[in-house]
């Protein structure tokens, strides 16, 4: 029987030589990976049903990567990483990243992946709806509650219900103005926030192929806003050119059956997509940048698991390269390793923080998650009252970055970059030739 590739690893997983969309497994984890929100739950309820005094089932396949609320005076934030520190004493656990010392890496999902733990053909389980982002480098990864963490912290399984796959295949040439974010939020936009719910969307064809992995993982990210369980790439050398010098085991590629079935196929020519923005208060709500320029913007914000790699930051300092901004412009890199070749990276001999830094963005912030969860009110970047906010990150649900009252847009980092100099939201094909 022909299977796709998110029901192969699925059937590895569950020790079986074949499954079906729709049928219920027992898979066993790869990785089980938590941060400082939801960690204490997660611990709380592995307390709970296993005993104050129990072991997790492998201290070697938790990750714990304090991410969210982290840079603060709050007491409850605070309180939480106590509680992640003293679990990682009691434990032993040896994968725990810890703010404030050298350790400490920055947002969990690009980091999980900096630090080689995502290998293709593993399942991946976080407490966080993003974590499908792993997806983009051939893993099953998904988001779950702390009460299936919980109970995975204990024996390592979960019983998963194998989604039924939408594939993507995504042909043609794409335009340098056209980054990942575009077309994810493209396929949002026509399939709807509830439009893979419970489904594996598999995104594939040369487009794809001509991706880097970073990119992916914006597409795989936000896999999730389309309701998705999960969101994959098929391995190939970019995947194996990523890998090198981070895995820490083997890695063996997982492909699927090219005729496996599949519960619908969609095909796009990426030459045809423009810059876009999703407009308040949802991703799905797709709109053209250039049909947008009215909007008027009070902040620009790149950062994020979507927003906040090296290569965000590459693209939103071409344009930025010898422009100022006019607007508030936030940057928050998503990891440490980021954070360092901002210095070291450069554009026409000059490094992107010095870019930044002549293009009077504000300077850079600690990495972190900082403002793409709101956060308590002194976090950086969290907004307050009516400010109009175009980001890069991947959700502008009402509250999303602090304020009710703040209308979120989401957009590439071209086009949040072309949005800062001119303080309303425009196409970054204005300032590319």
């Amino acid at each position: 029987m022909s299977m796709t590739i998110t029901e192969k690893i699925l059937a590895r997983a569950a020790g079986k030589r074949q499954v079906q969309p729709e049928e219920n497994i027992w898979v066993s984890t790869d990785i089980l990976l938590t941060h400082d929100v939801c960690g204490p739950g997660t611990i709380g309820v592995f307390q709970r049903e296993f005993g104050r005094e129990a072991k997790v089932w492998d201290p070697d396949k938790v990750v714990i990567i304090p991410d969210h609320y982290i840079f603060t005076q709050d007491e409850k934030a605070r309180r939480n990483i106590d509680i992640l520190r003293e679990f990682v004493a009691e434990q032993g656990l040896a994968h725990y990243y810890d703010v404030g010392t050298p350790a400490y890496k920055g947002v969990c999902h690009v980091a999980l992946a900096q630090e080689g733990y995502v290998r293709p053909g593993t399942v991946i389980f976080g407490t966080d709806s993003h974590t499908c982002t792993h997806g983009a480098l051939g893993a099953f990864a998904s988001g779950i509650g702390n009460t299936d963490a919980g109970f995975i912290m204990g024996t390592g399984k979960l019983l998963v219900k194998v989604p039924q796959t939408m594939r993507f295949r995504l042909t043609g040439e794409k335009p340098a103005y056209v980054m990942g974010k575009d077309i994810i939020l493209r396929i949002i936009g026509d399939i709807g926030t509830d439009g893979a719910t419970y489904r594996a969307m598999e995104f594939g064809g040369e487009a794809v192929a001509r991706l880097s992995a970073e990119e992916r993982m914006t597409i795989c990210n936000m896999a999730v806003e389309a309701g998705a369980k999960n969101g994959i790439v098929e391995p190939d050398e970019t995947t194996l050119d990523y890998l090198r010098g981070r895995a820490h085991k083997s890695i063996e590629l997982v492909r699927g059956d090219a005729d496996a079935r599949v519960e619908s196929e969609a095909h796009y020519d990426v030459a045809t997509f423009e810059p876009c923005v999703a407009e308040p208060h949802s991703p799905g709500n797709y709109a053209p940048a250039w049909q947008r320029t009215h909007i008027k913007l009070d902040r620009a914000y790149i950062g994020s698991c979507t927003g906040g790699k090296l290569t965000d930051f590459a693209a939103a300092a071409r344009i930025l390269n010898g422009r100022s901004v006019s607007i508030d412009t936030y940057l928050v890199p998503a990891t440490q390793q980021v954070s360092d070749a901002l210095a070291t990276e450069q554009i026409d001999g000059k490094a992107l923080a010095d870019i930044f830094r002549e293009a009077g963005c504000r300077a850079p912030a600690p990495p972190s998650c900082a403002a793409c969860l709101g956060g308590p009110v002194d976090t950086f970047g969290r907004t307050h009252g009516q400010e109009v906010v175009i980001s890069t990150t991947n959700r502008n649900f009402i509250g999303r970055m602090g304020s009710k009252e703040a209308p979120i847009y989401l957009a590439s980092p071209l086009t949040v970059a072309a949005s800062a100099v001119t303080g309303h939201i425009t196409d970054p094909r204005d300032f590319m030739t």
